[in-house]
């Protein structure tokens, strides 16, 4: 886990020594059921031993910092996963999940989490830090499939202002694909899955803050959202096949209000997926491969 010496961001961590965290939770069913209905979904079958379609393990792993561990962001202010980044900001990359067994309802499902990576790179907004997270997955004290996550961090010192991310253009087509969905967004729902996933990041329901704090055009649309309903089309339109594997990057993020379309093509022994705002660039491109 190397970092190249010279900018400011790599000076920041040259001497950052992450933690690792371990939780152990109950897979209860309600909060699938609370998601599918957020989506308007009919719900998967949620009985004792029935498996969770894949990502609806982030219902369940869940931590609960305290509020006054809470930074100004809405994010904890510290965390063992969090890089020593002045003036962090933060923005969700993508990430991959392998799956060897399903996660049960009712099961006791645990994690052990480290960093996995860390690089800087150069972007339009300038330097960036990639922290990739890596989560052991398993039930029941067996092991059952890895995850890792890519978060992106910038920095903004107090006082220097917000870099002004653009709305995307619009106008394009929305993207082709055998199967489809719709979903339309806006800071009800944004705020309904914040609370479903106990992610208190101003930048999804708090318009002056993500408007005048972090320089956005509007409401961002959480990034595991549209990773989620990217992986509907699998779980409605191939219900026998369960996806083992999940590889996803987010390139630009999604703004609410939006009419957001996933799309796929499946081939084969995998589907190629797409989701975003209709008539701008896909925000999320992936791939599901089933077993």
């Amino acid at each position: 886990m190397g970092v190249a010496a010279g900018s400011v961001l790599a000076k920041s961590l040259k001497h950052w020594e992450p933690g690792t965290a371990e939780m152990t939770r109950r897979v209860d069913p309600w909060p699938a059921e609370a998601f599918a209905g957020l989506i308007g979904a009919a719900p998967p079958p949620l009985g004792p031993g029935d498996p969770l379609p894949p990502m609806w393990h982030w219902f369940t792993l869940l931590d609960h910092p305290a509020q006054a561990a809470i930074g100004a962001d809405g994010h904890p202010a510290d965390g063992p996963f969090l890089p020593p980044v002045p003036g962090r900001r933060r923005m969700f990359a993508g990430g991959r999940l392998r799956l060897d067994a399903p996660i049960p309802v009712g099961a006791d499902l645990s994690s052990r989490s480290s960093v996995a990576a860390v690089s800087v790179k150069s972007g339009r907004s300038g330097e960036l830090a990639f922290v990739t997270v890596r989560h052991e997955l398993a039930v029941d004290g067996t092991a059952v499939g890895i995850e890792e996550q890519d978060i992106v961090y910038r920095s903004q010192p107090d006082g220097a202002p917000a870099p002004q991310v653009p709305r995307p253009e619009t106008g394009m087509p929305d993207p082709e694909g055998e199967w489809r969905l719709e979903l339309a967004t806006g800071p009800v729902l944004l705020f309904r899955f914040s609370a479903l996933t106990y992610n208190a990041h101003r930048i999804h329901y708090d318009r002056d803050y993500a408007t005048r704090a972090e320089g956005y055009p509007d409401l961002v649309v959480h990034g595991p959202l549209l990773a989620l309903l990217a992986l509907e089309l699998p779980r409605v339109h191939a219900p026998g096949r369960p996806v083992r594997a999940f590889d996803y990057r987010l390139a630009r993020p999604a703004f609410a209000p939006a009419r957001i379309v996933a799309a796929g093509r499946p081939g084969g022994s995998a589907a190629e997926l797409v989701a975003g705002a209709a008539g701008a660039a896909s925000s999320l491109t992936a791939k599901a491969v089933w077993s």
